[in-house]
C-alpha cells in the first residue's frame, strides 16, 4: 500500500521560554461585558500576538512521520497523554507501518501495546477498524479532506482537523480540553459545544492562524493556564484576561505552577 510521507513534522525545538515572561500584571480582572464583536477580534489578536512570542516554537506535541501515523496517534491521544502515546508508537509504529498491517493485525498483539495508553480494546477497535475503512475506500492512503477525514472510525472533528493542519497544511481549528477551556477563560465565547466553538472562534482569526493558534492555546494551556489552579501571576496574557484571578496572582507563587515539558 502507499506510504504518504510528512518533511519533518516534528524537528524537536529547543523549549519554550515559558518560565520569564514578560507580564503586565492588572490590579483586577478587565471587564469585557459590552466588549462589540470588534473589540473582541482586537482583544483576541493581542493576545493571541502575545501568545506567539511566548511560545515560539508551539507544535504538535504527538510524534510522527506521515498522516497514517499522526492520524493513528491522535486517536490514541483519547483519555491520555501525548507523553505516554510517544512512548507507544515507536513498537507500534515499526510494526503496523501501513492501513492494511492495522487492517490484519492481531487483535491481542495489538491490545498488548496499546495497553499503556488506556482503552486499549476500545483503540483497538478502532485501529483495525480505520485500517479496514482506510483499504476498502481510500487505497490504504489517508484522505487529506475533512469531510472525508470523520467518517473514518475513531475520528471526529477534533481528529481530523489535528490531521489536516499538521499533515495536509489545511488551517484547521482543534477543540480539545485545553483549547475549550481557555477561551471560554479568556471570553472569547461562551458556548460549550466544539464545533459550535470550532465556528466562532475561527471567525475571530484570519484561517491561515488556525492550526498554529490551537497549538499556542493547547501549549498555554498545558504549561499556565491549568484547570484548577492557573498560573496568573505569570501569565503574559493576564491584562486582557477577564479571568484573572483565578488562580495565584502574586508572581512567585505564580511561576511555582508554571510546568516545562520534560
Amino acid at each position: 500500500m502507499p506510504t504518504q510521507r510528512v518533511a519533518d513534522p516534528n524537528p524537536h525545538p529547543v523549549p519554550s521560554p515559558v518560565l520569564d515572561p514578560v507580564v503586565k500584571l492588572p490590579r483586577k480582572a478587565p471587564v469585557y461585558a459590552d466588549e462589540t464583536p470588534t473589540q473582541l477580534v482586537r482583544r483576541a489578536r493581542k493576545m493571541h500576538k502575545v501568545l506567539t512570542e511566548t511560545y515560539p516554537d508551539a507544535h504538535c506535541e504527538l510524534d510522527f512521520g506521515t498522516p497514517l501515523e499522526l492520524l493513528v496517534a491522535t486517536i490514541l491521544s483519547a483519555q491520555t497523554t501525548d507523553v505516554t502515546v510517544n512512548k507507544v508508537t515507536p513498537t507500534l509504529f515499526a510494526k503496523y507501518p501501513t492501513a492494511q498491517a492495522y487492517a490484519e493485525a492481531d487483535r491481542d498483539e495489538l491490545e498488548a501495546i496499546l495497553k499503556p495508553t488506556g482503552f486499549f480494546r476500545a483503540k483497538t477497535n478502532s485501529l483495525m477498524k480505520l485500517g479496514q475503512a482506510l483499504v476498502d475506500d481510500y487505497d490504504g492512503v489517508v484522505p487529506g479532506k475533512l469531510e472525508e477525514l470523520v467518517k473514518l472510525p475513531g475520528t471526529g472533528r477534533k481528529t481530523a482537523n489535528v490531521v489536516l493542519g499538521n499533515a495536509f497544511g489545511v488551517p484547521g481549528i482543534t477543540v480539545d480540553t485545553h483549547f475549550g477551556r481557555l477561551v471560554r477563560r479568556f471570553g472569547w465565547t461562551e458556548e460549550e459545544d466544539p464545533v459550535k466553538v470550532e465556528h466562532l472562534i475561527g471567525a475571530l482569526f484570519p484561517k491561515k492562524d488556525w492550526t498554529m493558534l490551537s497549538h499556542r492555546l493547547i501549549f498555554h494551556g498545558r504549561r499556565r493556564c491549568h484547570a484548577k489552579k492557573p498560573a496568573c501571576g505569570a501569565c503574559p496574557i493576564a491584562q486582557w484576561c477577564p479571568s484573572y484571578g483565578t488562580g495565584p496572582t502574586d508572581p512567585e507563587l505564580a511561576r511555582k505552577l508554571v510546568k516545562v515539558p520534560a
